[in-house]
């Protein structure tokens, strides 16, 4: 029955607070394996008044919005195809990876590959998890693709995956699989002609 105590200066708000107690809570239940009821977490908040470091005041510093956060919003300012909002939340050196390994590091790049690949496509998405570390964290998301080929006609169901590396309130590269290759082969949709 793991007791995790935190002491936080003043001033962290409450998704803040709750996403740390949240996160001790799993880490410990991945390590111990302990019994989720038996998992106790509180914070203690010390005055910003009554503590110093170095024998100097410190503040809290605003923490970057939860990983997940980030990769939902970048995604869905991809799909709205803002593609200048989607570019905010790259970080200097951003790569993202597609199926066949296609790399890519400018948003264009994409968005010309897939050109010819299919008219629309969407994301639907099952759950997204998160792994803490020390630096960054990892997002992953997955779920069913659906749009439209080339041709016009419907596709959905299609399975995927999506990796992304968060550090610093950043995306530092992405990483995608999913079966659309597959699923065009057996359609006979086709490539459209680039223009």
């Amino acid at each position: 029955m793991p007791v995790i105590r935190v002491t936080l200066i003043e001033g962290y708000d409450d998704e803040v607070r709750g996403r740390l107690l949240e996160g001790y809570s799993q880490v410990t239940r991945t390590v111990l394996e302990a019994v989720p009821d038996g998992i106790t977490t509180f914070i203690e908040e010390v005055k910003q008044t009554s503590y110093r470091r170095g024998n100097q005041p410190k503040f809290p510093k605003a923490p970057p919005p939860a990983p997940e956060r980030i990769v939902r919003e970048f995604l869905g300012a991809m799909e709205r195809r803002d593609l200048a909002a989607a570019r905010d939340f790259l970080a200097e050196g951003f790569s993202m990876v597609f199926p066949g390994g296609v790399r890519f590091t400018q948003i264009a790049e994409l968005i010309a590959w897939a050109a010819p690949r299919y008219r629309r496509v969407a994301k639907v998405y099952s759950g997204f998890d998160t792994v803490p570390g020390m630096e960054t964290a990892t997002v992953y998301c997955h779920g069913m693709l659906e749009g439209e080929w080339p041709d016009g006609r419907a596709f959905s169901g299609i399975r995927f995956i999506d990796r992304f590396t968060v550090g610093g309130g950043k995306l530092l590269d992405q990483q995608v699989w999913n079966d659309l290759a597959e699923i065009r082969a057996q359609t006979g949709a086709v490539l459209a002609t680039p223009q």
